[in-house]
């Protein structure tokens, strides 16, 4: 193994920040192909890139001085206990840079949205940070609880206006996802999050259409059709658009003469680690997936997310007769409660949603409760007259 001295990027104050690289040489893949192993340990050291006076030069030499005697002290660490200082220099190493390496992995494996929760995460992470570079032996109690009130009291938008609620709760969970990442790849042997509360979202309205309505965008003329198709497949089969954007014809089989698709959530994924559904689909979508084509193309070939396409969902469902705001998530939601409101079990919603926890279903089981809708319309009418009255 090798270590060296890193100066990294320029900053704006003319300072560039020092860390230490370790250099394990190359690793090969399953592939074949070779990928260079390094790691490195950030350290709180900056030197000035371009010293102007003698206390900018002396400071650089004495910082430079100081990254060198860690240096070697890291070289005899190395190869007098060899696993502990692995163990080590895993924590001391940067989770900004790994946050951005989970960020690079959604955008290759989630919806776009997803990633760009991600990446607005990542902005408040960095700014709550500063110029300071977080490593993992500092994600304890105390930062957190730090990061949740900056998120809860201090972050703003564009706008400079305060995030809401359910913003404050997306980014926290997005830091929450890294970390338990980290945690479950032995980076981070005890997990900080047991010592500290989420920040809990608030229920939102979910916009969602009654079997009736459904039938009615079925019998309306939409201008892009494979828009209809997709969106009635939503409604259908419960499944996100990024499942339904990148289903391809390999993952449509034949089963007990039924369709049935096996494909990869993207949303539950975990790098190379698939999370497949087994969803057997009923007739009426059958009929929306069209002529079967070869393997590798997309069943819904030419869906693309864009402004237009949310303008055109509106614009049909008020051709339609329906004045609800619409967006293509509005059919997920569909499907959730219909199934629940013919009595389908929770449980079972749950599976074919491909929720991870029940307490994600639960929300649509809030909407259709039939045990509150009927104690509500069964309650005794205050006005009728009583057997006493009658009587008198």
């Amino acid at each position: 193994m090798k270590i060296f001295i890193e100066k990294r990027t320029l900053k704006s104050d003319g300072t560039r920040t020092l860390r230490l690289i370790y250099d394990h040489g190359y690793t090969t893949k399953s592939n074949g192909s070779r990928q260079r192993k390094r790691e490195h340990e950030v350290l709180d050291l900056f030197i000035y890139d371009k010293p102007k006076t003698p206390a900018q030069r002396k400071h650089n030499k004495e910082h430079l001085l100081l990254a060198e005697t860690i240096k070697s002290k890291r070289l005899v660490e190395w190869q007098s206990q060899k696993h502990s200082f692995e163990d080590r220099t895993k924590r001391s190493a940067s989770f900004i840079d790994y946050f951005q390496r989970q960020i690079d992995i959604k955008e290759q494996t989630t919806s776009t949205s997803n990633h760009s929760i991600w990446l607005s995460a990542r902005k408040h992470l960095l700014f709550y940070c500063g110029k300071h570079d977080l490593s993992f032996d500092e994600l304890d109690k105390d930062w957190l609880d730090g990061f949740k009130y900056y998120l809860t009291n201090e972050a703003k938008t564009k706008s400079d206006t305060a995030l809401s609620r359910n913003t404050q709760s997306s980014y926290f969970n997005k830091v929450r996802a890294a970390i338990n990442e980290a945690h479950r790849e032995g980076i981070i042997r005890d997990n900080p999050l047991s010592q500290v509360t989420s920040i809990k979202a608030k229920t939102t309205k979910r916009v969602y259409l009654t079997l009736d309505e459904v039938n009615a965008l079925a019998h309306t003329e939409c201008r892009y059709p494979v828009l209809k198709r997709a969106f009635l497949f939503s409604c259908a089969t419960g499944m996100r658009w990024c499942d339904i954007h990148r289903l391809t014809w390999s993952e449509v089989e034949t089963f007990n003469n039924h369709k049935r698709i096996i494909f990869d959530q993207a949303k539950l994924s975990q790098g190379d680690a698939k999370s497949l559904q087994y969803l057997d689909i009923p007739k009426s979508a059958e009929s929306l997936l069209g002529s079967p084509k070869a393997s590798h193309e997309r069943v819904f070939k030419g869906l693309k997310y864009s402004s237009y396409i949310n303008v055109e969902l509106l614009r049909w469902a008020l051709a339609a007769g329906i004045s609800k705001h619409v967006t293509f998530h509005a059919g997920r939601h569909t499907f959730a409660v219909i199934q629940l409101s013919r009595g389908i079990d929770i449980y079972a919603v749950s599976k074919l949603l491909g929720h991870s926890e029940l307490k994600t279903t639960e929300i649509y089981a809030d909407i259709i409760e039939q045990r509150r809708m009927e104690a509500m319309l069964t309650f005794p009418d205050i006005f009728a007259s009583s057997g006493k009255d009658s009587a008198a």
